[in-house]
C-alpha cells in the first residue's frame, strides 16, 4: 500500500538555488527525491522531512560527507525514484574547479550516500561478477551458523531485496542476517551469542561484536577483501519478537519458523516463513514501495529496552574509527611513555600497550627484543601494523574493549601468565572513557602486572590549550588528575610518580599529566 504522498503524481520541483551550500526548493508538498550527479544516484531525501523550511522555501544542505567532493562541474538531476520522472536537471559548477565531479574512493570506485548518510559502495554500482563474492559469503556464513546450531535467515535490507525484488537493493551496501533464539530471557540469549562467537572463532572466522547479541562475521575473499556480514540476534518473549537492533513487536514464532526461501540474485536463501508479517514488522505496511531515503523510526521504548539489555559495548568506537582514519597519513612517533618505560625497565620481558592505536610503540619495543602486546578497541587502527608483523613472534595485537567485562578479565588473565618482568602503558585513552571504563582499565592493568614489580605508565590530557593537541591525539577533553588519583586509590593502587608538563614551549600549550602507578604496596 502506498502512502497518500506517494500516490500523488510527481510534479517538477521549483529549485530556486543550487550551490555548494545546498538546495533551496519552493513548494510545500512532500516529495521523495533522488539526486544524481552526471546520471548516477548520489543521495536521496524526503523534501519536508529532511529540509528546513524558511521564508524563501525549503533548504536542504548537502550532507557533510559529500561536501569535500563539491568542487567542479556536474549535471545535477532530481528524480522521483518511484516513477523515474525527472523533476529538475541543470549543469552546475561548484567552487572554482572545472573538471567533472567524481564521487569516488581512493581506489576510484564510485560512492553514494546510504540511508545513514555514509558514503559507501552501493550495489547499483557493482556488476554481477562483483556481487558473486557477496552471495558466496552469505552462503558461507549461513552454513557456519547452521554448524553452531542456528537457523539464520536473510534480514533487514537483504530480506527486503530478496522478497520484494529478487535481488540486492541498489541503494544498499551490505548484507544482513538474523536468527531467533530458542531462549526467551535476555541473559540466556546473550550467553548463547557469546558461545556462537567462540564457536565461529574456533572455526577460523574473525568476529567483531556490535552488542551483546549482534555480530559482524568477517569473510576473507579470494582477492583479499575482508567482507563483513552483520548477524542480528533475536528472541521471543510473552508474544513479542525482539530482533536487534530495531524490532520489538507482537509476533508469532510460526511466522519465522520453519523458514521459507526467497531468490536473491538467482540463488535461494532462507527467509522468515511469513514474509509479509516480517517485513511489515521491520519496515511498516508500505514495505513494497521502494524508499532509498528510508529511516528507521524506532520507538524510544524499544531503544531503551535494547540499551538496557544489550548495548554499551561500542561507546565511542565510531569516534575512534574516524580519528584513526583521519590521522592515518600523519607521521608516527614513539610516545614519551614508551621511552620512559624502556629507560626504567632495562630488563623488561613484556610491554603491554592499552589503546595501542596504530601500534607504533608496540613495533618499537619488538624491535628492541621485547615481547609487545597491542590492545585496542578499534582494530582498524592496528590492522596495517599487524599485517606487517604477522611473522614476528614478539608481536601480538588483540581486540580489547574496556567496556566489556569479558575482555577486562580474560585478556589480563592471559597476560599475567607470561614469564618475566612486565610493564603497561596507556597513552591518551582515559580522557575518552567514563568512570566505568577508567576503573576497568585500572583493574586490567593491575591483573596484567600481578606477580611482578612492574607499573602502569599513564599519560592523559590535563589542560587543553589552543594548539590543537587534543584533536591530534584524539583526547578531545582534559581530565582532572584529582579524579584519576581518586580512582587509582579506589582500585587499591598508588601513584609512585606524577608529572604535569606542557607539550611545547609555545604560548597556550596544552598540558599532559603522566602517572606511574603500581599495586605493590
Amino acid at each position: 500500500m502506498r502512502s497518500l504522498s506517494q500516490l500523488r503524481r510527481p510534479v517538477a520541483l521549483e529549485v530556486l538555488r543550487i550551490d555548494a551550500a545546498g538546495l533551496l526548493v519552493g513548494g510545500a508538498r512532500e516529495q521523495l527525491v533522488d539526486v544524481a550527479f552526471d546520471g548516477r544516484r548520489i543521495w536521496s531525501f524526503w523534501l519536508l522531512r529532511d529540509g528546513v523550511p524558511g521564508d524563501d522555501g525549503i533548504t536542504l544542505a548537502w550532507p557533510k560527507p559529500l561536501r569535500p567532493f563539491l568542487d567542479g562541474v556536474t549535471e545535477v538531476t532530481l528524480t522521483d525514484p518511484g516513477t523515474d520522472t525527472v523533476l529538475f536537471s541543470r549543469t552546475v559548477q561548484f567552487g572554482e574547479g572545472t573538471d567533472r565531479i567524481e564521487v569516488v574512493n581512493p581506489a576510484g570506485r564510485p560512492l553514494a550516500l546510504d540511508k545513514s548518510l555514509k558514503l559507501v559502495e552501493t550495489f547499483d554500482t557493482r556488476d554481477a561478477a562483483q556481487v558473486e563474492p557477496l552471495l558466496d559469503a552469505i552462503e558461507e556464513v549461513l552454513g557456519a551458523l547452521r554448524e553452531v546450531g542456528l537457523d539464520a535467515f536473510l534480514a533487514y535490507g537483504t530480506a527486503l531485496g530478496a522478497i520484494r525484488d529478487g535481488g540486492l537493493i541498489g541503494h544498499d551496501s551490505d548484507a544482513d542476517l538474523g536468527y531467533v533464539s530458542g531462549h526467551d530471557h535476555p541473559v540466556d540469549v546473550i550467553r548463547e551469542s557469546f558461545r556462537i562467537q567462540r564457536a565461529l572463532t574456533d572455526m577460523g572466522y574473525r568476529v567483531t561484536r556490535y552488542s551483546a547479541i549482534a555480530l559482524k562475521v568477517h569473510v576473507l575473499e579470494s582477492d583479499g577483501l575482508d567482507r563483513g556480514l552483520d548477524v542480528f540476534g533475536g528472541f521471543m518473549r510473552d508474544g513479542m519478537l525482539y530482533l536487534m537492533g530495531e524490532i520489538a513487536v507482537p509476533f508469532e514464532r510460526e511466522w519465522i519458523y520453519p523458514l521459507g526461501t526467497a531468490s536473491l540474485e538467482g540463488r535461494e536463501f532462507p527467509v522468515p516463513a511469513h514474509a509479509d508479517k516480517f517485513l511489515t514488522a521491520t519496515y511498516g505496511p508500505h514495505w513494497r514501495v521502494p524508499d532509498p531515503a528510508y529511516k528507521f523510526t524506532t520507538p524510544e521504548s524499544t531503544i531503551e529496552l535494547f540499551n538496557g539489555w544489550f548495548r554499551g559495548m561500542r561507546t565511542g568506537r565510531a569516534g575512534w574509527h574516524a580519528y584513526h582514519k583521519r590521522t592515518a597519513h600523519h607521521p608516527a612517533s614513539v610516545s614519551p611513555v614508551a621511552r620512559e618505560v624502556a629507560e626504567r625497565h632495562p630488563d623488561l620481558a613484556t610491554y603491554v600497550d592499552i589503546g595501542c592505536g596504530r601500534g607504533t610503540d608496540v613495533a618499537w619495543f619488538a624491535d628492541r627484543g621485547v615481547t609487545a602486546i597491542g590492545l585496542d578497541f578499534q582494530p582498524y587502527a592496528f590492522d596495517e601494523e599487524a599485517r606487517r608483523r604477522a611473522d614476528d613472534e614478539r608481536v601480538t595485537f588483540q581486540l580489547f574493549n574496556l567496556l566489556e567485562l569479558r575482555h577486562v578479565l580474560a585478556v589480563p588473565a592471559w597476560i599475567a601468565r607470561l614469564p618475566g618482568p612486565r610493564a603497561v602503558g596507556c597513552v591518551h585513552v582515559i580522557e575518552r572513557l567514563g568512570r566505568r571504563g577508567r576503573l576497568n582499565m585500572l583493574r586490567a592493568a593491575r591483573m596484567m602486572l600481578a606477580g611482578t614489580d612492574g607499573a602502569l605508565h599513564l599519560q592523559f590530557l590535563s589542560e587543553k590549550g589552543r594548539d590543537g593537541y587534543a584533536r591530534r591525539t584524539g583526547a578531545r577533553k582534559p581530565l582532572d588528575p584529582a579524579v584519576v588519583a581518586a580512582e587509582v586509590a579506589e582500585s587499591g593502587g598508588r601513584i609512585v610518580e606524577e608529572v604535569r608538563e606542557p607539550v611545547s614551549s609555545a604560548p597556550g600549550s596544552s598540558q599532559v599529566c603522566r602517572m606511574i602507578i603500581d599495586w605493590n604496596a
